[in-house]
């Protein structure tokens, strides 16, 4: 049974800059874990840690263990291509393909597998990733249309529907909202809810009100230190750390 990510002893560095110390994490299947705490604490970091994306930054280097599923993603042989297929990702700005349309965004990763050339089964997973999207209604008549001309919101959706299509187990999310307008965030936290159903979400937010409102867990970073990790609500209402209660009450931040 999947039982999602487990991260044990994750150390990070880029050059000499100690930028991850010993995090210990886990993040249930079906669940949304958030993660929050002040800019440059280490949380963007961290979750490019995950679906080896750190590793891309020269001169920067993970020790530690990831386990997807039990399965150790830093171990010799795995293929990191194959990881970052198995854990998507959505950025803080929605990046679609300024030159591709609609359908084309969410086909990319298909036809770069390689592994879908029906045309039927592609207008298929097409459609399927981005009903997941929540976004079909408002695009099924214009596919053909650049992704670039959709709304911010819009735009962040495609972006999800584009991870989602070749059906990950896990989503990475750093700041999906941080650049969205109100009625927007709300789609895509209503969205994060729903995905949940069929993956292992993990949420950066600078927004203490949006981990309360779509995560069962809830993660404090500090000066690239794991400070405190628990039930959303236990760890707002009754933080262990002082650090993190005054991190949540305003103290600073």
């Amino acid at each position: 049974m999947a039982d999602g990510i487990h991260v044990s002893g994750l150390n990070a560095w880029f050059d000499q800059r100690h930028v991850l110390r010993d995090v210990e994490l886990r993040a249930a299947a079906n669940g949304v874990t958030a993660l929050i705490g002040p800019s440059g604490c280490g949380k963007s970091t961290f979750v490019r840690c995950i679906n080896r994306m750190h590793e891309i930054v020269p001169n920067a280097r993970v020790t530690g263990q990831v386990l997807l599923n039990g399965e150790d993603l830093y171990r010799p042989g795995v293929d990191p291509v194959d990881v970052r297929r198995r854990i998507g990702m959505v950025f803080q700005k929605p990046n679609p393909f300024p030159t591709m349309s609609v359908f084309d965004n969410v086909a990319a990763g298909l036809r770069l597998g390689g592994g879908m050339r029906d045309r039927a089964a592609l207008n298929e997973a097409v459609e399927r990733a981005l009903r997941q999207a929540a976004l079909w209604d408002e695009v099924k008549d214009e596919l053909g249309k650049s992704g670039a001309s959709l709304s911010g919101g819009q735009q962040q959706r495609l972006c999800i529907a584009r991870a989602a299509a070749v059906q990950p187990e896990v989503l990475l999310m750093d700041e999906p909202c941080s650049a969205l307008d109100p009625i927007a965030t709300a789609k895509i936290e209503e969205l994060i809810v729903e995905l949940k159903k069929d993956l292992t979400v993990i949420i950066v937010t600078h927004n203490m009100q949006q981990a309360a409102r779509v995560s069962e867990w809830t993660g404090f970073f500090l000066l690239g230190e794991l400070v405190e990790f628990g039930v959303t609500r236990g760890l707002f209402t009754s933080p262990r750390d002082t650090r993190t209660e005054d991190y949540i009450t305003g103290r600073f931040g």
